[in-house]
């Protein structure tokens, strides 16, 4: 409770917002067992639960780093490009989902290309506003929290930033799958593909670092240098699996 209430205190938007997509996830998770739609072989109500769970992560993940910027225009105004940019991305892919048709990838007509268009371009210049508040975080120099965090945030950003922009990759693919269509056997909830590779693990685990690279630098990095070369080895994991994606390897 605690956390809830400081993480409101530092950016009221963001929380509630969070909370929003945390009850768009449950609604999701409900409707898994509610319709019978597919798309690519799976329920169509899965999509939406995962991007609903994942802005939720993001949104609060940010709303907890930027207290610790001095720019507080630079911060209302990221704030509501979050907000305006994942209702973009969110209300596309979820009436996709629930009338049974792909949102990513969808060239079937016009209007589906433009909408994916959309989204694409949007979240591309949420990724770049992403990598300006990275940009900020390297600037200051003062900060009240340790600063093995604040690198942990520093490179985090970075490493959120290149490996959202691999979902560039897939777009111009058309495709995650490699090796293969998308909608083959797949991991459970995820949807990896079990039998060939698929670029969406090494976006998975790339993205994360957000999340991953702070929690080392504050809990477990004893000096900079620490979290500096924890973050290389984590960037070299994730090209390897970006690298077996693309040699037509399932993670597993």
């Amino acid at each position: 409770m605690n956390f809830l209430k400081e993480l409101g205190r530092r950016n009221a938007v963001l929380y509630y917002f969070g909370w929003v997509y945390f009850a768009g996830g449950i609604a999701a998770i409900i409707m898994t067992q509610a319709s019978d739609t597919i798309v690519l072989g799976i329920n169509a109500w899965i999509k939406p639960m995962k991007f609903f769970f994942s802005i939720w992560i993001f949104c609060w993940t940010m709303a907890w780093y930027l207290i610790h910027l001095a720019r507080p225009r630079v911060v209302r105004i990221y704030t509501w490009a979050v907000v305006v940019v994942m209702i973009i991305e969110q209300v596309i892919i979820t009436w996709q989902a629930a009338n049974g048709r792909l949102s990513h990838f969808n060239n079937t007509t016009v209007f589906y290309r433009s909408l994916f268009v959309l989204m694409g371009v949007a979240i591309a210049t949420l990724t770049v506003w992403t990598g300006v508040i990275g940009y900020y975080f390297f600037k200051q120099k003062r900060f009240k929290a340790p600063m093995t965090y604040i690198w942990g945030i520093r490179l985090g950003i970075i490493l959120f930033v290149l490996f959202s922009f691999e979902g560039g990759i897939m777009a111009a693919r058309l495709s995650h799958t490699v090796g293969a269509p998308d909608g083959g056997p797949g991991l459970p909830v995820v949807n990896w593909s079990s039998q060939y590779g698929d670029l969406r693990v090494a976006h998975f685990i790339g993205i994360h670092s957000l999340q991953l690279l702070p929690l080392f630098g504050y809990y477990l990095a004893k000096s900079s240098r620490q979290v500096k070369l924890f973050s290389v080895a984590y960037f070299l994991f994730t090209m390897l699996l970006f690298v077996q994606a693309f040699s037509r390897t399932p993670l597993f």
